[in-house]
C-alpha cells in the first residue's frame, strides 16, 4: 500500500483527529437544521490536514511553507467557530476549552515544524 509523506507528519495527524471531533459537532449541527453551520465546520475542519498534505506534496519549501500558513489559518479559524457554538449554547465549556487547547497546540507545532524548512 502506498504511503504519502505528510501521513508521517505528527502536525498531519493531529489536524485529522481535531478534524474527526469537530465533524462529530458538525454531524450534531445538522440534526439540529444548522446545515450552513455544519458545512462551514467541516470545510474548515477539513481545510487543516488537507494543506498539510497538499503543501508536502509540493517540490519547494517556499510553497510548503505557504499551505502550512494555510493549515495554522484554519485552526484559528476553527477555534473561532468552536467559541460561538459554546456561546450559542451547542457545546459546553469543558468541550470548548479542551478544542481550543488542542487547536492551539497545533497551531504552534505547525509555526515550529515551519521553522525546520
Amino acid at each position: 500500500m502506498a504511503k504519502f509523506r505528510f501521513q508521517d507528519l505528527e502536525i498531519w495527524q493531529m489536524a485529522i483527529e481535531i478534524a474527526e471531533e469537530l465533524f462529530e459537532i458538525a454531524d450534531k449541527l445538522e440534526r439540529m437544521k444548522l446545515y450552513r453551520f455544519a458545512d462551514q465546520l467541516r470545510g474548515s475542519g477539513l481545510s487543516m490536514s488537507n494543506n498539510i498534505s497538499e503543501g508536502s506534496g509540493s517540490g519547494y519549501n517556499k510553497t510548503f511553507y505557504r499551505y502550512l500558513d494555510y493549515a495554522r489559518s484554519s485552526s484559528f479559524e476553527n477555534a473561532n467557530i468552536t467559541i460561538v457554538l459554546q456561546r450559542r449554547g451547542i457545546i459546553d465549556k469543558e468541550k470548548e476549552e479542551n478544542l481550543l487547547d488542542r487547536l492551539d497546540h497545533l497551531s504552534r507545532k505547525i509555526t515550529n515544524f515551519q521553522k525546520t524548512l
